[in-house]
């Protein structure tokens, strides 16, 4: 081998070496930027969810007092319109899910069968309203306001502690910095 081929096979080595150091930065940068969104989406759920809660809490407080029927189709249309806003930053959790950290991906996956059930139970009360107007006070449909705001109150509260441990996880991994601490300590 001449010296001129062994600095080319060198060069070409050095070139692939950097080129494979190179993507992985990119690919932390895309993650980077598809967690914040994530994070982001997981916060505005948070606010959704604990709207939803008050919501559901305030229709089931209607099963203790006499409230006309229109009171809960208002309230009930309330619900539906918190129920198809966290529908849509779901669809919107789901796209962004490959790019998500681990945590934030099992959040996204915890989330939704909550979010199906509210919707779920939704549902059911509206068909009841819908088919029994003068029945706000049976048993059936007090059971899937009770549903409802047990669901909301799931939701709400799973939400909440993944949110929270992301941000003591974004917390802890500054500090981690700030204090140059080993990777092998994160």
């Amino acid at each position: 081998m001449t010296i001129s081929m062994g600095i080319r096979a060198s060069s070409l080595a050095v070139t692939m070496l950097a080129g494979w150091f190179a993507f992985p930065p990119a690919a932390t940068a895309v993650n980077a930027v598809k967690s914040a969104q994530v994070a982001k989406s997981l916060s505005d759920a948070k606010v959704l969810a604990y709207q939803l809660r008050e919501d559901a809490d305030e229709m089931e407080s209607y099963t203790h007092s006499n409230t006309t029927w229109q009171s809960h189709a208002d309230a009930i249309n309330r619900i539906k319109e918190d129920v198809n806003a966290m529908g849509r930053l779901i669809t919107k959790l789901q796209a962004d899910r490959d790019g998500a950290e681990h945590w934030q991906q099992t959040a996204i996956d915890r989330v939704i069968p909550l979010a199906k059930e509210m919707a779920s139970n939704t549902t059911a009360a509206i068909d009841h309203l819908n088919k029994y107007p003068q029945r706000v006070n049976t048993a059936a449909y007090q059971n899937y306001l009770e549903a409802i705001a047990d669901s909301a109150d799931n939701l709400a509260v799973t939400i909440t502690n993944f949110v929270d441990y992301g941000k003591a996880k974004q917390h802890l991994e500054r500090m981690t910095t700030k204090l140059e601490l080993p990777a092998s300590s994160r």
